[in-house]
């Protein structure tokens, strides 16, 4: 066995110096660059690139036929995503790996290895699906809080004696994101042949602000009718802004409840996490017997009519 040992030693040994003689000593003469070789005028793709272009083209050509999904284009542009819907999978796909090698890697030696790996992996579209759903949020609740300087904005170009297009694009130049965008998205519309009127509905349902929407049918009444619709925005900038004042009222003494009902979700799911990852065993009852699925499976349902209903009570509506 000490012989054996011995022969091994000396091999490495001899490879080490073979490596050294061949890669230090002698290295080997320079190549030139794949750039240079090329023709003036063609890119280079390094495999890396062209592997990454065919999987992007099949991603697209799946979300093609399935019409885009949760990860489409109005959906990234919805929550403000500069990102095309391929890439943004592949983003999301790549998360999911990095995930199931962590998981794989906490269970590593066990046959837990297999389902953290899987769970950890579908992990990926759903954090994905979440950081689109704070972004859409953030993005309306925005726009929700920059909607009454935007009808005073829109009001002061119409009585400086601009055109309602005329004042919407101010605002689309000189405003903040998201409102800017909102508003350009509207001037674009009607500059390709898209009713005004229409166009302000839109972006009242896709903004889910009952706020604006009650400025577009002001705006839409005011085009058929007639009269100072400067006024008129005026008006609804007022009433915007107490209401806002009230909103935010609302949501400060909502926050404790909020909180509480946050801590009490994620603490079941922290310690069962904890526990499962320090000591495995200690769950095994749970995995390897009936009663132990069983419980499992309620536990699920309970947790899941818990959440149902802990959102539904501190989810003030106004």
């Amino acid at each position: 066995m000490s012989i054996a040992i011995y022969v091994l030693g000396v091999l490495a040994a001899l490879f080490a110096l073979l490596a050294i003689v061949v890669f230090v000593v002698a290295p080997p003469p320079p190549r030139v660059a794949a750039e240079r070789r090329l023709a003036p005028g063609t890119e280079y793709e390094s495999r890396i690139t062209r592997a990454t272009n065919r999987t992007v083209k099949t991603i697209e050509g799946a979300m093609r036929r399935r019409d885009g999904g949760a990860f489409g284009e109005e959906a990234l542009e919805l929550a403000g995503v500069r990102m095309q819907p391929s890439a943004f999978v592949l983003v999301a796909f790549s998360i999911s790996a990095v995930l199931a090698v962590l998981g794989v890697v906490i269970g590593f030696g066990s046959w837990w290895s297999l389902i953290l790996g899987v769970l950890f992996a579908a992990l990926g579209p759903l954090l994905a699906r979440g950081y689109l759903a704070f972004r859409v949020s953030s993005r309306r609740g925005k726009f929700a809080e920059q909607l009454d300087d935007t009808m005073q904005l829109l009001a002061g170009n119409l009585r400086a004696g601009h055109g309602l297009v005329q004042a919407i694009d101010s605002v689309a130049r000189d405003g903040d994101a998201p409102t800017s965008e909102e508003f350009a998205r509207v001037v674009n519309q009607s500059r390709i042949g898209r009713d005004l009127n229409d166009a302000l509905e839109d972006t009242a349902e896709r903004m889910q602000s009952d706020d604006f929407k009650w400025a577009a049918q002001a705006i839409a009444i005011n085009r058929s009718t007639g009269g100072n619709l400067a006024e008129v925005l005026y008006g609804v900038a007022g009433t915007i802004r107490e209401r806002n004042e009230i909103r935010l009222k609302v949501k400060s003494l909502s926050a404790e409840g909020r909180l509480s009902a946050i801590i009490l979700l994620l603490l079941p799911i922290a310690v069962f996490l904890g526990v499962l990852i320090l000591q495995p065993a200690y769950f095994a009852p749970f995995f390897t017997t009936l009663i132990g699925w069983a419980a499992l499976v309620l536990a699920v349902v309970l947790m899941i009519i818990g959440i149902v209903w802990m959102l539904a009570v501190v989810r003030v509506r106004f």
